[in-house]
């Protein structure tokens, strides 16, 4: 007595309801594959990205003057700014925190620069869906306009080392 295999279907014809859906799978991937970059161009919920080479150095003196400039208070340590309408504002990860906390206006646009000092971090906004990898010596541009007031909690979705679960940072929306 020997043990004979199972009879092999592999190279058997496919019978017409898998070519149906073989045919709507490919179909649909290249669907996705002409609309991810269309609704890109013509969408708003992917907001084009301005990358510019900074030093590490350089972006921690330009986000300190911001800080200085705009300050109007502290919380647990971290300083509160609240910026003009129009204005450049700097967003600064550094480990383990997101300096400062930014005070913006709804309805009113922002040029929003966000870079990290030491190493990679993931900017994650809530509880809205945006997220962005933030990485050293790029300073990330964004053209933001606040819709709605309330306060927005900032995430790191890297991992960034010990102290990464404490990386939480605010905007708050007026």
């Amino acid at each position: 007595m020997s043990i004979t295999s199972p009879e092999k279907y592999w190279w058997k014809p496919a019978d017409l309801q898998e070519k149906v859906w073989i045919t709507i799978a490919i179909l649909w991937c290249l669907v996705l594959s002409v609309m991810m970059p269309l609704w890109h161009i013509i969408g708003t919920q992917n907001p084009s990205l301005e990358p510019m080479k900074i030093r590490t150095d350089d972006y921690r003196a330009v986000s300190d003057a911001f800080i200085e400039k705009y300050k109007v208070g502290e919380e647990s340590g971290i300083p509160v700014v609240e910026p003009p309408a129009n204005s450049d504002v700097y967003l600064r990860a550094q480990m383990w925190n997101w300096t400062p906390i930014l005070k913006l206006k709804k309805g009113v646009n922002y040029k929003f620069h966000i870079s990290s000092t030491d190493l990679m971090h993931g900017f994650s906004l809530m509880p809205i869906v945006m997220n962005f990898q933030i990485v050293p010596g790029h300073d990330n541009i964004l053209n933001i306009t606040p819709t709605e007031a309330g306060t927005f909690h900032i995430l790191c979705n890297e991992f960034c080392g010990i102290g990464h679960h404490t990386m939480i940072g605010k905007i708050i929306v007026i």
